[in-house]
């Protein structure tokens, strides 16, 4: 199952990641399960990261460890289970009749 982990970004995002970004990097790509990560861009307001997992618990631990959420980076952050039906990593993939 995928779960993604949206994160509603402050508006001073880009001046203030610099401080925590090595941090954030080091947790991201030790994190388990996480498939892929980044932030969304023109503008930059939120971010987005893809879990894969039985649970959600992977991408609730990664955000509550991140620098990013507890140095105010992120305003508001929530997991929502992804069903992914169609793609090379497709966790359900449905094809055609």
């Amino acid at each position: 199952m995928h779960y993604l982990l949206i994160y509603e970004l402050a508006p001073d995002y880009l001046d203030r990641r610099g401080a925590f970004r090595n941090e954030h990097l080091q947790l991201a790509w030790q994190a388990e399960g996480l498939v892929l990560g980044g932030a969304l861009t023109e503008p930059t307001d939120r971010a987005m990261l893809l879990f894969e997992g039985d649970s959600p618990a992977a991408a609730e631990r990664f955000a509550k460890a991140d620098p990013y959420v507890k140095n105010g980076l992120v305003k508001r952050w929530e997991v929502r289970p992804w069903t992914t039906v169609v793609g090379k990593y497709a966790a359900s993939p449905v094809r055609p009749a």
